[in-house]
């Protein structure tokens, strides 16, 4: 019963276009369905999974073989995140003093690093393999979220497991952008 509540009250918020989140300091509107989509479905959530996944691999790839990672990275950004269409809200896993990334230039730096800041560039370790366990999907309106773990397989083979939260819009052009993602290690796993 909670479950269908929450359901039902976030899909009337985000459907007649009230502000849903509050607080933020991207300058950008919240994001409101116009109902001339058709409803996210959890096989697109599944599938824009697994091209996250395969970008954040081929960035890596990239970056391994000297080639232009950053343009690369880029177009993972721009292909996958909603920036640009509605506010992003982007916790990364590895980001302390950088905490949110609001916009393409920060994720950018999260993704491949930068020289003076925390980031090492999170994109270009050389993962193998990324995987999805999701928890739940909530899907069947302009919004869709899912939340669980997910894998990422180093060069060694060995993986490492991170929780995750995406929240999914779909773009002009059609496809699911991330508008939500928060990750994290797993309590008690860092050192």
């Amino acid at each position: 019963m909670i479950k269908k509540m929450i359901a039902a009250a976030l899909l009337a918020l985000g459907v007649a276009g009230l502000p849903v989140l509050s607080g933020c300091t991207s300058g950008m509107s919240t994001h409101s369905g116009n109902g001339t989509q058709p409803p996210i479905t959890k096989a697109e959530v599944q599938a824009a999974q697994r091209a996250w996944g395969d970008g954040i691999v081929d960035i890596s790839r990239v970056y391994a073989k000297g080639g232009d990672y950053k343009a690369r990275a880029l177009d993972h950004i721009k292909t996958m995140y909603a920036y640009g269409d509605t506010i992003v809200l982007f916790k990364p896993t590895l980001a302390s003093e950088d905490q949110f990334r609001g916009d393409v230039d920060s994720a950018l730096s999260y993704f491949i690093g930068r020289e003076g800041t925390e980031d090492t560039g999170f994109a270009i370790k050389g993962w193998t393999n990324v995987r999805f366990k999701n928890e739940g999907i909530y899907s069947g309106s302009d919004l869709a979220m899912a939340m669980g773990n997910y894998f990422f397989t180093g060069p060694d083979g060995s993986e490492t497991k991170v929780e995750y939260s995406f929240g999914y819009v779909r773009g002009a052009d059609g496809k699911l952008k991330i508008m939500l993602q928060h990750s994290s290690v797993p309590y008690g796993s860092w050192k």
